[in-house]
């Protein structure tokens, strides 16, 4: 394992998109997603991602200096069209629409059409709380899940986002999860980093469970999580984050490569009392973190305390890459001619 700061992080990945075809402010932008998701402990959405982005502008799929845009307004709906851009502008974009049309009519519900892989889902939503209002995403990914009795890939990771304001001051309340077993990236990870993953979440390509990750990417498929729960609600990503977007089914041949996304803002003053709300967050939150653990458990944690944890800890002593993501990476920039 190799330790880099952020900011070197931030500045071989700009170099690398730059080099790519990107202008210099969304390649900043996409970047800055990536290693803050390595920040935050997240390294399936870091700056490994760099090397199947620039696959993807190789092969057309990402066209890096088109920016996203607003391409249709409708009473509380919007859709942005994202262009084959960048994924992360494309998002930024919807959720700021989302918010002001959640600012204007007390809801604001806003589909990604044309886009490319966004990140971590839960940024977005992030963004959506910061501006006062409950935000909700979902979307759909290419396929790489079987559903519940299944062997074949027929569903993306398809990921769900939640994000609650509290009182100000405090970070929002912020649960973000892939509806399979395992994110995708992670399997990245673990291959890169030579270690297995737990039983129970990806199967090879026979149908067999298995815990070596090369499995999966020798046509194996990651399993979802909880069983037909976790596939009823990736499902259900398909269907209103794909089809709704007109991203379309990961399954059907017409599924374009993108993520089909939902975003959703809900003002809270439109439905309660904003007193009343955050009161009640603020209690409910401070009854969780008082609630006594069972035993071997030192405290019972809220959705993001691991993060902000993992976060704090990289900032103070640098994010860590296996030894061969970083090989790629350089490699990926040598081949560009980035410095």
């Amino acid at each position: 394992m190799l330790t880099f700061t952020p900011e070197q992080l931030e500045q071989v990945g700009c170099a690398i998109l730059e080099r790519a075809g990107t202008p210099a402010d969304l390649a900043q932008l996409v970047v800055h997603s990536l290693v803050e998701s390595n920040l935050l402990g997240h390294d399936s959405h870091g700056v490994l991602r760099l090397m199947p982005y620039i696959n993807w502008v190789r092969e057309g799929r990402i066209k890096p200096a088109v920016r996203a845009i607003v391409a249709r307004h409708f009473g509380a709906m919007s859709i942005v069209d994202g262009l084959y851009g960048w994924g992360q502008p494309a998002a930024q974009l919807a959720a700021r629409t989302a918010a002001a049309l959640a600012e204007q009519h007390g809801v604001g519900a806003v589909t990604i059409a044309h886009g490319n892989h966004l990140g971590r889902l839960g940024e977005y939503t992030d963004m959506i709380a910061r501006a006062g209002c409950v935000g909700i995403a979902m979307a759909n990914v290419g396929p790489g899940v079987a559903p519940f009795g299944g062997r074949t890939r027929m569903m993306g990771t398809n990921p769900m986002a939640y994000s609650v304001p509290r009182a100000p001051g405090e970070n929002p309340i912020l649960l973000d999860f892939a509806t399979s077993g395992v994110a995708e990236g992670k399997l990245m990870v673990a291959r890169d980093k030579g270690a297995e993953v737990a039983p129970g979440l990806i199967i090879n390509k026979e149908g067999n469970a298995a815990t070596d990750p090369n499995d999966y990417f020798n046509g194996g498929a990651l399993l979802p999580f909880g069983l037909h729960k976790g596939y009823g609600l990736s499902l259900m990503c398909e269907l209103i984050g794909g089809a709704l977007s007109g991203t379309g089914p990961s399954a059907l041949p017409d599924f374009d490569g993108g993520n089909g996304t939902l975003m959703m803002a809900l003002k809270i003053e439109a439905f309660t009392s904003p007193d009343q709300f955050t009161d009640q967050v603020e209690r409910l939150y401070g009854a969780i973190r008082a609630a006594p653990p069972k035993p071997g458990v030192d405290a019972v944690l809220m959705p993001g305390d691991p993060e902000r944890k993992t976060r704090a800890y990289r900032l103070e002593h640098g994010v860590q890459l296996p030894e061969r993501t970083w090989e790629e990476i350089q490699a990926l920039a040598r081949e560009l001619g980035a410095a």
